[in-house]
């Protein structure tokens, strides 16, 4: 079946929305993406993991090699107690299955500008400095068409309107105003990067601390990747960031000091200007990813605590099922149930896994992690259900 559509809005310059333009581009439908931001990518100090599934999925629409350049690998992990006892290690979830890539480590800000530079590559544009304020569907004579509009007083017109937009999606609201809110997870990720310290290559070593988990990898050049989750409250979204990079630093520092581990010596040869944080946030489930015009991918319709370290993997994932279903089925509203159908029992349950990661992280009353029995060495656990996920276009 060839598909209808010529048009389509993507809102949102992100990972999701520059794979979403490629993916659509290869169904067959000309897509533009509409980025709130004048230029760059957001998150820029922080870093992430590809994992295979996502690979995969950006194998399908021959963009993964970018990715790949610009990226490294770790195929095991290794786990630590407070002490610095060895609590075992086990092979990274989806490392050395099949014959593609493993899992690939990079810079958020890194994976958006490949990404960004391939989709340009193909001709596909993006608008910056597009804030969406609103959405409505209007007839048309082969059935309805969607209007946004913009907070620069502009607008544009689709046959379909995709939300890209991330964790506090304007779209989402437009399509669900009863849409759930993001809920914190009262923790906050700080992540950076130093030179002067020393950490496992083609390895993540993570830390089971006393007051914060904190994690680690080796960049071919040597410098030292590392993150840590903190507890603590959601921030004031609404006023100035309270908490300075070299708050966080000392912060940190001294959560994991009292720790038999080297955590508090990497974060401590740690610049402040290369410290980054950011507060968790998930979303359980959206009951409604759609209308007839409109549509929720990614984030905005997801959000998964960082602990599975999915996110990126996930949306990729959507945008490429999202434009298979557009390019298959006779109309939006029967692609965007079809969408919904085979994505959401997953993501799902990637959200409810992340979840339950996170709780090992937890500390008791008395300040205590709760009790960890050792990490069996060798096999990969049942993650394949995760990492195993295949499309096939």
């Amino acid at each position: 079946m060839t598909t209808s559509l010529t048009r389509a809005l993507i809102i949102g310059g992100g990972i999701a929305g520059a794979v979403t333009a490629m993916a659509l581009q290869k169904a067959g439908i000309t897509a533009e993406i509409y980025e709130a931001y004048p230029a760059g990518a957001d998150d820029v100090g922080a870093f992430l993991v590809v994992f295979a599934n996502g690979l995969e999925a950006l194998r399908v629409i021959d963009a993964h090699g970018p990715v790949v350049a610009n990226s490294f690998p770790a195929h095991r992990v290794t786990f630590i107690g407070e002490r610095g006892e060895d609590l075992g290690e086990r092979p990274l979830s989806g490392a050395g299955r099949g014959t593609g890539p493993g899992p690939r480590t990079l810079r958020r800000a890194t994976l958006n500008r490949v990404l960004h530079a391939e989709a340009a590559r193909r001709g596909i544009s993006v608008r910056h400095g597009k804030r969406l304020i609103g959405a409505e569907t209007v007839p048309s004579a082969h059935g309805s068409r969607v209007v946004a509009a913009f907070a620069d007083g502009s607008t544009a017109e689709g046959d379909i309107l995709i939300g890209a937009d991330g964790l506090h999606s304007v779209t989402r609201g437009l399509i669900d105003p009863a849409a759930p809110r993001p809920r914190s997870t009262g923790r906050t990720t700080v992540s950076g990067y130093t030179r002067d310290a020393a950490a496992v290559p083609d390895a993540y070593t993570m830390v089971f601390g006393k007051r914060a988990f904190f994690g680690c990898t080796r960049a071919p050049d040597g410098e030292v990747w590392w993150f840590a989750s903190v507890p603590g409250p959601e921030p004031d979204r609404t006023g100035p960031a309270a908490v300075t990079p070299d708050t966080w630093r000392r912060r940190l520092t001294a959560l994991l000091d009292g720790d038999g581990t080297p955590a508090a010596a990497i974060v401590r040869a740690t610049a402040g200007d290369r410290i980054t944080a950011a507060h968790s946030y998930d979303i359980a489930s959206t009951p409604t990813w759609h209308t007839d015009t409109m549509v929720i991918i990614g984030d905005a319709a997801h959000a998964a605590a960082p602990n599975a370290a999915q996110g990126a993997s996930m949306a990729i994932e959507d945008a490429v099922v999202l434009a298979t279903c557009l390019r298959d089925r006779a109309d939006p509203p029967s692609a965007f149930t079809a969408y919904d159908g085979l994505r959401r029992e997953r993501v799902e349950k990637l959200v409810a896994t992340s979840a339950g990661m996170a709780r090992l992280t937890d500390v008791d009353a008395t300040g205590r992690p709760p009790r960890r029995a050792p990490v069996e060495r060798g096999g990969a656990g049942g993650d394949n259900w995760l990492t195993g996920y295949r499309i096939a276009w």
